[in-house]
């Protein structure tokens, strides 16, 4: 006799997921905007790549946001960007909570 286990973990909805996207497409717009506050730091090829792969990322955000492990993945995207912009170094440390 087979038994069925049901899997308890909250289903995201479509107003979470969206809530999600916006929330992430802002933090990817922070490093979009950090870049180029550091664009006479690199070559204009290297910005050029980085904003390609933000515009990708950006484009499928609904998609990557409906995932079961999307907190999970995004964040360890923004982490990738973050060794590029230094966006967290920039941070104020009196706004963090």
């Amino acid at each position: 006799m087979s038994r069925f286990v049901n899997d308890s973990r909250p289903t995201r909805t479509p107003h979470t997921a969206t809530a999600l996207t916006e929330f992430y497409r802002e933090e990817f717009l922070k490093h979009h905007r950090c870049l180029q506050h550091q664009r006479p730091y690199y070559s204009e090829g290297a910005i050029t790549g980085v904003e390609a792969a933000l515009q990708r990322i950006m484009s499928r955000l609904d998609t990557l946001c409906c995932q079961d492990n999307a907190p999970e993945l995004v964040s360890n995207i923004l982490k990738q960007f973050d060794v590029v912009t230094g966006l967290s170094a920039w941070t104020d440390p009196k706004q963090a909570h």
